[in-house]
């Protein structure tokens, strides 16, 4: 009988494998056959190695641990290091009544090759069985002879004196596993592996102090064996084969351990062997998941392990057989798009709006909004709970959010839909409808894991199989501890903030407290909380720490259905439109709000403005209101006249809308000196022709000033005067408009004549003498932006333009000419004022921006042939932001083609 086993190498599977059990004594493993192979014990015949240690069973205390016998540790790894991973054939001599099978084994595919019990005896590590040799037994008078001569030689236990450190110090127990973990500083320790429990879970030798570790693998799970009542075990589905996975790679190799952590004495490390990490090779192959509670520690990078199990779950391998992924029934489309973000619900949810112009919530993936308990919410029940404000940083989550996307674009990965919950009389669980679940980036940021680093958001922890979760969920694992660490908001041991709010909102007395404060103030910071029609807000002065309802002067706005006393009010036409379009232009932005009356339910009325542009006129202007006869009384007829209305149908009208769509578009360039560019591509210039005026008023104001300087400190600044600003740069006095006052020591200035900012102290500033007011001369830097092309969103890419057109442009004359009005400015080319060359279509066609498409008529051919074979050109030489390709969603459908991909 000579069947051949096989122990390959360690990639890919094994055909079989041989497992030393002691130096006289090894498993051998045929082919695998659709799963473990069997496997047979052959003792090798006519020779005996020393006992290696055995411990003593802990259910019998009284008997004690037996140590190794002399070179029964060597004999064992001689045998190891020879046949592990090598192929062998094997011959049955004896067979006992036990089943106990005795043969030789012989290295190779045939006898020719080496005899192992004759290489043992040879190196002096087993003796032979001398009695019961017959004499006519050629191989058994081999091993004697070979006996005498490793005597003669004094190899191994024939050395004189017995030889030294025959015998390791074996160490089954260590006391302090945590201490022992942290003293190998997660450096690599040599090891061999000397049993496997299931596919995650081995027990290894540390060398060279021989410490016997079991050692589970850290960030993954396999299949384990369960302990039945009766005491036998059974299997959960793959847990014989994750566990033959790794046997057949791991077992009795020479293998390097990195001791990670010791949570609850469980040693948690990662096993490197040089063709491989099992523990990744695990997860790739679907015999392991990923384990959220030891990923924390895996030093090899958590990255690599979702990566593995990734893939298992897309090749449905294993356990994964049945998986369905969380997005499986989604359109590319709809897993993964941009939006704008319209409004901040709370700490975990926007609402954007799609290119459809949809709307949409978007709930940001496993995370948990600050919360309170219902005990402490319930403390005060006089008073009215607002989650916003009465839940310790939930306003800051709130408002970190609001500042960082609000009005934005962001790219939206749908990680998993949350299904509808309904609350019942035994559940604690309140209801929810169907939730998108979604990862939030802009510019590379999640915004998931930046609320969660600052500590205003905790993570969720799921159960093991729970497979809806977010896609950066390490990440987010990973700044959570962070913020634990350094006491970072909901983490801090610090007292919580407390926001004190007063909501004067229809409270008419308290109201009329507030409104001669509000009147004296002018232009009020604020910022809008809630939209209940085209022309009524609630906003919150941060200022003041109050909520106010705020109705817009000036104007009537259609009014939207409410409930009234004789039943509900229909909706006048146009309302939900005007709604949606102060929702869109104003909702949770900072505003600046004039505050001039109040009405008798102690709403107040006035003005509001948003970078510039008054809600009032821009509602005028949209055809979604119309003027109120109190701005005739105000002279604000002029400012808040009607345009066209979407229900005036008069002929003479329809006549003058069509001659307007087909005008020409008209080219009258002027000289202009550009002095300042803003990181948002916006420029400001001054006119040529009333340069000398500017130059001769700087030059009488500093003469007076020289004559009679400003007594420093006299100047007190507030928000909206015009002054004199000492220029840090130069150390001269120039006309600015004061736009923040921080602090004494922090005013916010703009310089009006030539669009620069600075901050300044208030020493710096100083009353502009009236000889010099805006009276004399206006102010002459004005704000512009280029036409036909687009800001670049990423800031990276936004700077290399703004460096680019501070080199070209700025401090230098060109020509300019207005090709159509703008929400904050108007939109105009730039022409050099040398080479008569466009600033816009140069950075075209260096691939520094995009093309920005207008629809009108008359726009079109200046569009078309200026701008489409300059794309052309730069997408073929992949220029700057083209030079990864056409990275755009869309084809360029507004140059009358599409490139072919």
């Amino acid at each position: 009988l000579r069947p051949s086993s096989r122990a390959a190498a360690l990639f890919p599977f094994p055909t079989a494998r041989s497992i030393v059990l002691s130096g006289c004594a090894i498993i051998v493993r045929g082919q695998p056959r659709g799963g473990p192979p069997p496997e047979r014990q052959i003792n090798l015949s006519n020779i005996r190695t020393g006992a290696l240690a055995r411990r003593a069973p802990q259910s019998q205390p009284d008997q004690k641990d037996t140590p190794d016998e002399p070179y029964a540790f060597q004999a064992r790894e001689f045998l190891r290091k020879m046949l592990i991973g090598k192929e062998v054939c094997f011959t049955v001599e004896v067979k006992t009544a036990l089943g106990r099978e005795y043969g030789m084994v012989y290295l190779g595919r045939d006898t020719t090759g080496e005899n192992i019990a004759e290489s043992l005896v040879n190196e002096g590590l087993a003796t032979v069985r001398r009695e019961g040799i017959r004499g006519n037994n050629p191989d058994q008078a081999r091993l004697c002879d070979l006996e005498d001569q490793a005597k003669a030689s004094k190899k191994g236990m024939w050395t004189e004196g017995g030889g030294t450190n025959t015998i390791r110090d074996l160490k089954y127990i260590i006391e302090n596993p945590r201490n022992f973990v942290d003293s190998m500083h997660q450096k690599p320790v040599n090891a061999v592996i000397e049993h496997v429990r299931d596919g995650s879970v081995v027990r290894a030798l540390l060398l060279p102090d021989y410490y016997l570790v079991t050692v589970m693998l850290s960030g993954v799970k396999c299949p384990t064996f369960k302990r039945e009542a009766d005491g036998t075990e059974s299997p959960e589905p793959f847990a014989a084969e994750a566990k033959f996975f790794t046997e057949s790679r791991l077992l009795q190799r020479d293998v390097q351990i990195i001791l990670e952590s010791c949570p609850n004495q469980v040693i948690l490390g990662t096993v490197l062997h040089p063709n491989g990490n099992i523990t990744e090779l695990l997860l790739k192959e679907g015999f392991a998941r990923c384990v959220d509670w030891s990923m924390a520690v895996y030093t090899q990078g958590a990255e690599k392990l979702r990566a593995g199990e990734k893939s298992a779950k897309e090749r449905k391998v294993r356990i994964w057989k049945d998986y369905v992924a969380p997005t499986a029934n989604m359109d590319q489309k709809d897993r993964q798009f941009v939006a704008k973000v319209m409004q901040v619900v709370n700490a975990d949810a926007v609402v954007v709006k799609l290119n459809s112009g949809e709307y949409k919530t978007i709930h940001l993936s496993s995370i948990r909004p600050p919360r309170i308990e219902g005990e402490e919410k319930n403390k005060d029940k006089d008073k009215r709970f607002r989650p916003i404000y009465d839940i310790p940083y939930m306003f800051e989550a709130r408002e970190f959010m609001r500042k960082k996307i609000i009005g934005k674009k962001v790219n939206v990965t749908v990680d998993y839909i949350r299904a509808a919950t309904s609350s019942s009389e035994t559940s604690t669980i309140p209801a929810f409808a169907e939730r998108t679940c979604a990862t939030v980036t802009i510019g590379g940021i999640n915004i998931a894991e930046a609320l969660v680093s600052k500590g205003f958001a905790t993570v969720i922890r799921y159960r093991q199989d729970d497979d809806q979760r977010s896609s950066h969920y390490d990440e987010l694992l990973a700044a959570e501890a962070r913020a634990i660490k350094n006491g970072k908001g909901l983490h801090s041991k610090k007292e919580v903030p407390i926001h004190r709010v007063a909501d004067i909102s229809g409270e008419t007395q308290k109201a009329k407290q507030f409104l001669p404060f509000l009147q004296r103030a002018g232009r009020s910071e604020a910022v809008v909380e809630y939209v209940f029609s085209g022309s009524r807000l609630k906003l919150y002065m941060p200022k003041e720490t109050c909520l106010i309802t705020f109705l817009l002067a000036g104007i009537e706005c259609p009014r939207g259905s409410r409930n009234m006393p004789g039943g509900m009010q229909v909706a006048e036409p146009f309302s939900d439109e005007a709604m949606a379009f102060t929702k869109e232009l104003v909702l949770q932005r900072e505003v600046e709000v004039e505050v001039e009356s109040m009405d008798k339910a102690g709403n107040f009325i006035g003005w509001l403005h948003i970078e510039g542009v008054n809600l009032s006129v821009a509602l005028v202007e949209n055809a979604l209101s119309k003027v109120h006869f109190t701005a005739e009384r105000k002279n604000l007829w002029r400012e808040l006249k009607v345009r066209i209305w979407a229900n005036y149908e008069e002929k003479k009208v329809e006549e003058v809308v069509h001659v307007m769509e087909e005008k020409e578009r008209t080219a009258n360039y002027r000289a202009v000196y550009v002095t300042e560019i803003t990181d948002t591509m916006h420029f400001y210039t001054q006119d040529v022709e009333t340069g000398t005026q500017l130059e001769n008023l700087m030059e009488t104001m500093r003469a007076e000033i020289a004559a009679q300087p400003p007594v420093e400190g006299s100047y007190a600044a507030r928000r909206g005067d015009y002054c004199i600003a000492n220029f840090s740069a130069d150390g001269e006095w120039y006309r600015a408009r004061v736009e923040k006052v921080q602090s004494p020591a922090k005013v916010h200035v703009f310089y009006i004549d030539y669009g620069n900012r600075e901050i300044v102290p208030s020493t710096r500033l100083a009353v502009i003498p009236p000889a010099f007011s805006t009276r004399t001369l206006a102010a002459q830097a004005t704000e512009y932006t280029f036409a036909y092309i687009q800001v670049p969103q990423d800031e990276d890419v936004r700077a290399d333009v703004v460096d680019n057109l501070v080199r070209d442009i700025q401090n230098t004359q060109c020509l300019l000419n207005v090709e159509h009005s703008g929400v904050t400015c108007p939109h105009v080319t730039l022409q050099f004022a040398d080479s008569k060359d466009d600033v816009g279509l140069s950075l075209v066609k260096e691939g520094m921006v995009m093309v920005d498409a207008r629809k009108e008529k008359h726009l079109q051919k200046m569009l078309f042939t200026k701008r489409s074979w300059s794309f052309l050109s730069h997408v073929l030489s992949q220029l700057n932001i083209w030079r990864y390709g056409d990275f755009r969603d869309d084809d360029a459908d507004e140059f009358g083609y599409k490139l072919k991909k």
